[in-house]
């Protein structure tokens, strides 16, 4: 039974929240995440660096407060253009464009905005949960998981590579192979020495993850409108209506299982530092296309495909605030920017931060939970609005687009070089267009191949090749074996059938 005294520890922070400055602090902070959001290349990360000046002078929690309900809402609003326009708003938000187009074109604008919305708000009150659920065991946790976890978890994930390639494996296969080349080019995580990147230092981290998957979806679907028949094409695209949006909440709820376990997935893995929020987006979307009752209809505007990357998108803030807040240990850019922040307004993440006895931690937990749902409420009455947008004819509309993104793919890198970038990985995407192969496995293996690569190295000079039998581990590497056959069964199934 909840005790009288873990109740006043649950909901007495909550009072914290109503007074006038604090709720206009978390109104304005969602707002203002949302606007980030929305337009394609900014996301959580700029918006911090923009806001973090503004807290100077404001009192430690409201600061705190101000912070968190702008980042926590960003991917709320960040489905929009990747579903009305094919162009992803930050490179979480790239798996929703997979179905969540198709479902636009298809006249269903409506219902995928209605799904991602109610699907970002449950996720995120999902988040909260874990986050107020695991604070006392977070720490077990989080030391349980390594780099041989790591290295599995991403193998784990790049084996959904063939549940995204529709019905050809060769084809996702070889697009996937493609990412994965492309990852290795930055400087050797062993040796340090340059890898494939001519000199030019802008490489050496990498080819910017947003960059390439922002051409790679954008760029097709602006020549594609910008054709002679590409308005008569766009008519599918309609403005949601309410009716259309209703039909997508309740499809939330209709698939109630593969929202609470995305959700937790979500959550977990925003958890375990160091993955962050492509990981959880994507491995949740090919749970959705595995556990599927109708995976044929994945990549043509499943809303299955729209539900799972949508939660997953806004449960793993929740996940990613517990190594954050209670270990100081920010799993992600975005968590050590927010970090920051809290030092500056004088809130010390670590185990400092309990010294209150956690009241901090509860107001950012209830922050969470009400600026997701505060979030939807807004974009479900915004929808209508953003979706006579997509309704523009298309000589009206693409130059506003085109700019937005190719700004936002200079300002998510912050090299001019990435422009260069954005323009060949694109015209690799329209031949993939062209020829009907699959973008998406691009994304995979260019978001999840550095992580492999790096723990592989680390799990492999700490434990040798035993690293393998770790429980952890090794329980990941049976669900991998165990996601290849199933794949591979499903796609000798179809075959049969098709014979």
């Amino acid at each position: 039974m909840i005790s009288i005294l873990q109740l006043a520890t649950l909901f007495g922070p909550v009072e914290s929240l109503f007074t006038l400055k604090m709720a206009w602090l978390l109104l304005l902070g969602t707002g203002i995440g949302l606007f980030f959001g929305v337009l394609p290349g900014l996301g959580g990360k700029l918006g911090l660096v923009f806001l973090i000046p503004f807290t100077f002078g404001m009192e430690p929690l409201q600061g705190a407060v101000f912070l968190l309900a702008m980042h926590a809402v960003v991917h709320t609003s960040g489905g929009f253009p990747s579903i009305l326009f094919g162009v992803p708003g930050t490179g979480p938000d790239a798996a929703t464009i997979v179905d969540g187009f198709p479902l636009a074109m298809k006249g269903e604008a409506g219902r995928a905005l209605g799904a991602t919305l109610m699907a970002s708000a449950v996720g995120g009150v999902i988040g909260a949960l874990y986050l107020s659920t695991l604070i006392p065991f977070g720490r077990p946790l989080i030391l349980a998981f390594g780099p041989g976890e790591f290295f599995m978890f991403s193998i784990f994930g790049i084996t959904f590579i063939a549940s995204l390639s529709g019905r050809s494996f060769a084809k996702g296969a070889v697009v996937g192979l493609f990412g994965l080349l492309l990852s290795t080019v930055r400087l050797d995580p062993l040796t340090a020495e340059e890898r494939f990147t001519f000199g030019q230092l802008f490489l050496w981290d990498g080819i910017d993850s947003v960059t390439a998957v922002m051409a790679i979806f954008a760029v097709p679907e602006f020549l594609f409108f910008s054709r002679r028949d590409g308005d008569t094409e766009r008519k599918g695209i309609v403005a949601p209506d309410f009716a259309g949006l209703l039909q997508g909440c309740r499809d939330v709820f209709v698939h109630w299982g593969l929202t609470i376990r995305t959700s937790i997935l979500g959550a977990f893995i925003g958890t375990i530092p160091g993955l962050g929020g492509d990981v959880a987006t994507w491995i949740c979307y090919g749970h959705a296309a595995h556990t599927s009752k109708t995976p044929e209809l994945f990549g043509k505007g499943a809303i299955e495909g729209v539900i799972a990357p949508e939660t997953a998108n806004n449960s793993k803030e929740g996940g990613a605030l517990l190594p954050t807040l209670l270990f100081g240990l920010p799993g992600s850019a975005s968590m050590a920017i927010l970090s920051g922040g809290l030092v500056a307004l004088g809130l010390t993440p670590g185990p400092a931060i309990l010294a209150d006895g956690g009241k901090v931690i509860w107001v950012l937990v209830w922050t969470l939970a009400l600026s997701n749902i505060l979030a939807a409420l807004v974009m479900l009455a915004l929808a209508p609005l953003f979706g006579r947008l997509a309704s523009l004819r298309s000589e009206l509309l693409l130059p506003s687009i085109a700019v937005l993104s190719i700004a936002g793919s200079y300002l998510a890198g912050g090299a001019w070089q990435n422009l260069i970038l954005f323009i060949v990985l694109g015209g690799v995407g329209v031949v993939l267009k062209l020829a009907d192969w699959p973008r998406a496995p691009f994304a995979v293996g260019i978001v999840l191949g550095p992580i492999a690569e790096t723990s592989l190295h680390q799990a492999l000079s700490i434990w040798g090749p035993s690293f393998l039998l770790r429980p952890w581990t090794f329980m990941l590497l049976v669900l991998t074996c165990g996601a290849v056959a199933s794949s591979l069964y499903r796609r000798r199934r179809e075959m049969r059938v098709d014979a």
